[in-house]
């Protein structure tokens, strides 16, 4: 067996030893599962108006498993569609702020000297703002279609993984490989996103996870605040915006989205942990 193939084995066995990170790698699966088929399996259009069927309570009605809302709208497919919204806006604004943190953090670790101060400074400053007033105020200019939402909440957050990569870009730079790449001619842009980058990924990807459930609960701040995905379109904030009126007489409009988001942040956490404990190799979780 090659050694890369023996390390992937030995990651995988790492990774199936977290139980947790098990757990919460089942519930994104099932999460993407249901938004990907979410037409398929949602028994009506989540649009639909029916106001002689308005509060069904769950269960209470073999037509609407889950009840339906204030407009009689079925609620399980509300959930199901808003699913395929809230992850859509949570993957794409994961890779926004991948991408935009990878390419600050190996710019600053690899130039370093005057790069790296003004780069630094700069995610400083970017941190010293709250994430929500800088979304908020974001918000207030940009038209709210899925993709400027996405690309708001990747742009506002992306300061944490510029300082994680700028941090292994500083240790892998010393390495002998990027001493032979340098002897070798290699061009700075290539030691750094073919030599350097593909040796950050674990972090990297560690980050990735944890970055998509910020995002899920990002969009659900300001769509319940009025400034996310718009009606009638549904997204998990945006149903509760809509039920923080009936919550004393029908609580489970807000409970039910309320439970979808807690669940995709859980798991996305879980299974984040679990991959950070499996590719660091200082930790012994196992064979």
């Amino acid at each position: 067996m090659s050694k890369p193939a023996a390390a992937s084995g030995r990651v995988w066995r790492r990774f199936l030893h977290h139980r947790i990170a098990c757990v919460g790698g089942i519930v994104v699966a099932l999460l993407l599962s249901a938004a990907l088929f979410a037409p398929v399996l949602a028994p009506r259009d989540p649009t639909f108006l029916d106001t002689s069927v308005r509060f069904l309570a769950p269960f209470a009605d073999s037509r609407f498993l889950l009840g339906t809302d204030e407009l009689g709208r079925d609620t399980l497919s509300r959930l199901l569609h808003g699913g395929r919204v809230s992850l859509t806006v949570g993957l794409v604004a994961m890779a926004t702020t991948v991408l935009t943190g990878a390419v600050i953090g190996i710019t600053a670790g690899y130039l370093g000297s005057l790069t790296d101060t003004l780069l630094m400074r700069f995610v400083d400053t970017m941190l010293c703002f709250p994430q929500v007033f800088l979304l908020l105020v974001v918000a207030a200019f940009v038209p709210p279609t899925l993709l400027s939402i996405s690309l708001v909440i990747g742009l506002t957050s992306w300061m944490e993984v510029s300082r994680i990569v700028r941090a292994e870009i500083l240790n892998l730079k010393e390495q002998d490989f990027v001493a032979a790449a340098r002897a070798l001619g290699a061009s700075r842009a290539r030691i750094m996103f073919r030599e350097l980058l593909p040796n950050a990924a674990a972090p990297i990807l560690v980050a990735a996870t944890l970055k998509v459930a910020s995002a899920v609960l990002m969009e659900s701040y300001i769509s319940y605040l009025g400034y996310g995905v718009q009606p009638p379109l549904a997204s998990w904030g945006n149903m509760l915006t809509n039920a923080q009126g009936y919550f004393n007489t029908v609580p489970w409009l807000a409970v039910l989205p309320g439970v979808a988001i807690t669940a995709t942040v859980m798991g996305f956490n879980f299974l984040g942990d679990g991959l950070r404990d499996a590719l660091d190799p200082r930790l012994r979780m196992g064979p």
